[in-house]
């Protein structure tokens, strides 16, 4: 199990998908700065900070065929390295020196992220359809910065943020 990883792209948009990468971002108590949701009452608030996919989950989904690619099905934050299926709800990652988050909640794919699939099969990404393949919602236990490479660490139950 890799609890290792780092942070392949960092994504935010005015709104909506695709969202566009950035070099570097301030994580808030309710997400990115400078990124938005169109629609608030799916996305977005303290349980939806921030969205979180695999960078190696996007490159079998490109190798199926599907036209997707980091930030097009709304994440913030794509990793590599991890081992995706444990990052799960009541997970908590380290993201740099200063950010520490919890995973709440697998997403629930919305026909806004369909372009991004072959033959429009935005399930593809569903955690009941595809267990292990979803993206994850996370709120913000400490805030700070982040920067594309920085590490990515699962931390362990029990282990306190300094």
């Amino acid at each position: 199990m890799n609890t290792v990883g780092r942070i392949a792209s960092i994504n935010v948009s005015n709104g909506g998908v695709p969202k566009r990468p950035v070099e570097e971002g301030t994580v808030g108590w309710l997400g990115l700065t400078n990124d938005a949701q169109a629609d608030t009452e799916h996305h977005g608030g303290p349980e939806r900070a921030l969205c979180l996919y695999s960078l190696e989950r996007i490159r079998s989904l490109q190798a199926e065929g599907h036209p997707i690619f980091p930030g097009a099905i709304g994440e913030n934050i794509t990793v590599e390295g991890l081992d995706w299926e444990t990052v799960r709800p009541g997970v908590r990652l380290r993201l740099g020196d200063e950010v520490v988050i919890r995973i709440t909640r697998y997403t629930t794919p919305c026909t806004t992220i369909r372009p991004f699939f072959a033959g429009g099969d935005y399930g593809r990404v569903s955690q009941k359809r595809y267990p292990g393949w979803a993206r994850v919602y996370a709120g913000v236990v400490r805030p700070g910065r982040i920067r594309v490479g920085d590490r990515v660490t699962v931390l362990q139950e029990g282990e306190q943020v300094s």
